[in-house]
């Protein structure tokens, strides 16, 4: 049996034990996260089929919308952190904690084996759920924004070496989740990941948070974006995105005062058809 599905199969089986708190970088010490009371919803593919994508939730079942941070680092930047480049964002998951936004968290390998405790206490706080984003942050197809990319046989093991590093960051229920970094993907790629189990989640708002430096015009691009069952794409690394934390503090008043209400994408992906 293969990391992964271990991983997957202890996320869709729902089984494993609550573990005593950690303390992160942060200082917080994180709440034990219990085991889920049921298997984590996902769009299944058929028999030996490509991965489903989903993008949004249900537009008609109410004013929901959830908040997405990709936590990109890939394989060859340890050099770039170790002489003190900030691929994290404590600042950023403080806030959602603290204006108490569920939030989901695609995460990459090399990033939780950066920051091991921080994974472990996103990963144990029931207000984030913690999902795959493959391992190195390359390319599973050609010409995505400059990206190194995987070659199509290494693709499903990409994707399993994420999971293990998860798991050994401490984080006890990693999601049946992937996103695609960059978002790129195609036939060949969905197939590849199909095999997995996981669902594939893209988004139908771009912040455009990505090396931003102007907070209102992001912070404007997503209430101009955001409808009832959205997806929000967001990230999670101070030195790509240094404005998401304070789009988050303008973003998230606005919406409730708009009636939203903020989920995790498990919720959105229970509320749409053909879950299973």
């Amino acid at each position: 049996m293969t990391v992964a599905s271990v991983a997957l199969g202890a996320a869709l089986a729902a089984c494993g034990t609550a573990q005593a708190p950690h303390t992160g970088h942060t200082g917080h010490p994180a709440p034990a996260r219990p085991a889920p009371a049921a298997k984590p919803p996902t769009l299944p593919a058929r028999p030996g089929g490509p991965a489903r994508v989903f993008s949004n939730g249900p537009r008609t079942l109410g004013k929901t919308v959830a908040l997405t941070f990709d936590a990109d680092m890939t394989a060859d930047q340890g050099p770039r952190a170790a002489s003190g480049e900030h691929f994290d964002n404590p600042a950023l998951i403080a806030t959602l904690r603290r204006l108490k936004v569920p939030a989901t968290v695609f995460m990459t390998g090399r990033w939780a084996d950066e920051y091991p405790d921080q994974a472990r206490s996103l990963g144990r706080d029931p207000q984030f759920e913690v999902a795959n984003h493959s391992y190195s942050h390359y390319a599973f197809t050609g010409d995505c924004y400059g990206l190194p990319t995987v070659a199509a046989a290494n693709m499903k093991s990409d994707v399993e070496r994420a999971y293990a590093a998860l798991l050994r960051a401490g984080v006890p229920h990693p999601m049946p989740y992937f996103r695609f970094p960059g978002g790129c993907y195609d036939q060949q790629a969905l197939r590849a990941v199909g095999s997995l189990g996981v669902t594939a989640v893209q988004w139908d708002v771009v912040s455009g948070d990505a090396f931003a430096t102007d907070a209102d015009a992001v912070t404007q691009q997503v209430l101009d974006g955001v409808k009832p069952g959205s997806v929000v794409v967001m990230h999670c690394t101070r030195s790509a995105a240094p404005t998401t934390e304070e789009v988050v503090r303008h973003v998230v008043p606005e919406l409730r005062n708009r009636g939203f209400r903020f989920v995790k994408v498990s919720e959105l992906i229970g509320e749409t058809p053909g879950h299973r």
